[in-house]
């Protein structure tokens, strides 16, 4: 298994509980959290091998998100969630319809091709209030 700790964030607090209960009985340790704040601090507190960004947080947010975990250096994929399926999110690593039926597969299947998880960083830089 290429990666075991998922950082999941979302705004619709079932979606995320229903995507951590698959991924956790996949072997997977999922942190789900319901804000961008909240997942800042996930990151300065922990390393994870992947952070997947729900299609309910708005296009912006995750956008600012990516660039604050690329700004501080960190390398953790960053895989986006959205809502149309056809919608590219360029700033992500990978951008998957939210109604796909193989998620963990096609995210296993990028984690493979990357040759794996990638060296998490800590340091997050700090965000206005």
């Amino acid at each position: 298994m290429f990666f075991t700790a998922v950082l999941a964030v979302g705004l619709d607090s079932s979606l995320v509980a229903g995507q951590s209960s698959a991924w956790q009985s996949a072997g997977h340790f999922v942190t789900p959290v319901k804000s961008i704040r909240e997942a800042i601090v996930h990151l300065r507190e922990g390393d994870f091998d992947l952070v997947l960004l729900g299609h309910s947080i708005p296009t912006d947010s995750r956008e600012r998100f990516t660039f604050l975990i690329r700004e501080s250096g960190s390398r953790t994929p960053v895989i986006s969630l959205t809502d149309p399926p056809k919608t590219h999110d360029s700033f992500a690593d990978l951008t998957i319809g939210n109604e796909s039926a193989n998620l963990l597969k096609s995210i296993r299947e990028f984690m493979a091709e990357r040759g794996g998880a990638s060296a998490p960083g800590r340091d997050m830089p700090a965000i206005a209030a």
